[in-house]
């Protein structure tokens, strides 16, 4: 962790160059190291910057905001609501799958695996990039937020046109970041089982971001999986 800037995309860290130079990342990269020595955490380096590896600033099309990796065993791996090929499919995910099905008339895969969508122009950016193995939340407040601002806070200075999904509280609260003059914003509620029926579930926000880009004159996302 002590030389990070060369596994991010080059386009990433052009624009995230002061990120990575200031003072509170240095701390987040000695908690790392620290935490490290002690205790397992995910995901595993070289899938931290994972999001902006497959989703190049320019390739963006759409963002879609989570808040924590998971912290199950080999669960996590850079991309928000997604697990690796043989995992169990997480309840959001089953729900967001529901939703894709509904909206769009494609069918769950048999795996969480959401590269598909990253490398078709979707970021899937977590607000916090790295958890204690077992311990939700246990990387909050450490610098991943800001650091995540900023990223959000690039596309929405470099681009235009591109359609945010925010799901849930925590990354409705993110739209203070984004310029609504030039880009779409969607909300929802979480597609947690706990609260996916109070409006996640109808949202229709696949072909809504796919119109909203298509109006920009962007291509739309291919989000078959």
């Amino acid at each position: 962790m002590s030389n990070i800037k060369p596994l991010i995309e080059e386009s990433w860290a052009q624009v995230l160059k002061a990120e990575f130079e200031a003072d509170y990342f240095s701390k987040l990269k000695a908690f790392l190291v620290e935490e490290r020595k002690t205790q397992i955490v995910f995901p595993t380096g070289h899938q931290i910057f994972n999001a902006f590896n497959l989703t190049p600033l320019s390739a963006v099309k759409a963002v879609i905001l989570g808040q924590d990796p998971y912290h199950g065993p080999g669960q996590a791996h850079g991309l928000c609501f997604s697990v690796p090929d043989g995992v169990r499919i997480p309840p959001s995910l089953v729900n967001i799958y529901k939703e894709l099905k509904e909206d769009l008339g494609i069918e769950a895969p048999a795996s969480g695996n959401l590269t598909n969508w990253a490398k078709n122009g979707v970021l899937l950016l977590n607000a916090t990039l790295t958890v204690r193995s077992g311990l939700a939340g246990s990387h909050q407040g450490k610098g991943w937020e800001q650091f995540t601002d900023a990223a959000i806070k690039a596309i929405s200075e470099y681009r235009a046109g591109i359609v945010f999904l925010l799901w849930g509280k925590y990354a409705i609260d993110k739209s203070r970041l984004i310029d609504s003059s030039k880009h779409f914003v969607l909300t929802a509620p979480h597609p947690s089982p706990l609260s996916a029926h109070r409006g996640f579930l109808g949202c229709r926000h696949f072909s809504q971001a796919n119109e909203l880009l298509v109006s920009a004159g962007i291509q739309p996302v291919d989000w078959s999986l």
